[in-house]
């Protein structure tokens, strides 16, 4: 349990700076900034899929020939 609050002390120092009146609300502010680092982590993750998928993605052209009547 102490090495849990120690990380999680840690954590919340990674963040930033304490904010909140005591304990509780710069835990509850902690909770809030991780959620918005895990939105921003999650986002960059797609955008770098996304990158990768299509690298080097050169179209080709198709020297079909095609039949009219």
């Amino acid at each position: 349990m102490k090495k849990k609050k120690n990380l999680w002390r840690l954590w919340c120092k990674a963040l930033g700076e304490k904010a909140g009146k005591n304990d509780r609300e710069a835990d509850n502010i902690a909770y809030i900034r991780t959620l918005l680092f895990l939105s921003y982590l999650i986002t960059n993750c797609f955008i770098i899929a996304g990158v990768v998928r299509h690298w080097n993605d050169v179209p080709t052209i198709n020297n079909q020939k095609v039949l009219v009547k």
